[in-house]
């Protein structure tokens, strides 16, 4: 078997992959932000990372580049 072929099929090992991957974007999100000179508190920075919303993230994400506040980068 080589290493990166095996499709995972259980739900258990989905929903863990799922998560690690939206820790994930979470992380690249923040540190977009963060350079961006963006000030994170703790209370959005807890939203940021417990969403599991791929997409919300995405989009969060794409904002991100161009925005001039975080109310842009969130609404």
């Amino acid at each position: 078997m080589q290493a990166g072929t095996y499709e995972w099929k259980s739900d258990f090992a989905l929903k863990h992959i799922a998560e690690g991957e939206a820790r994930g974007e979470a992380k690249l999100l923040l540190t977009v932000l963060e350079t961006r000179g963006f000030t994170i508190d703790d209370d959005l920075r807890e939203r940021i990372t417990t969403c599991q919303d791929h997409e919300q993230l995405h989009t969060w994400a794409r904002r991100a580049t161009t925005a001039e506040s975080l109310d842009e980068v969130l609404s």
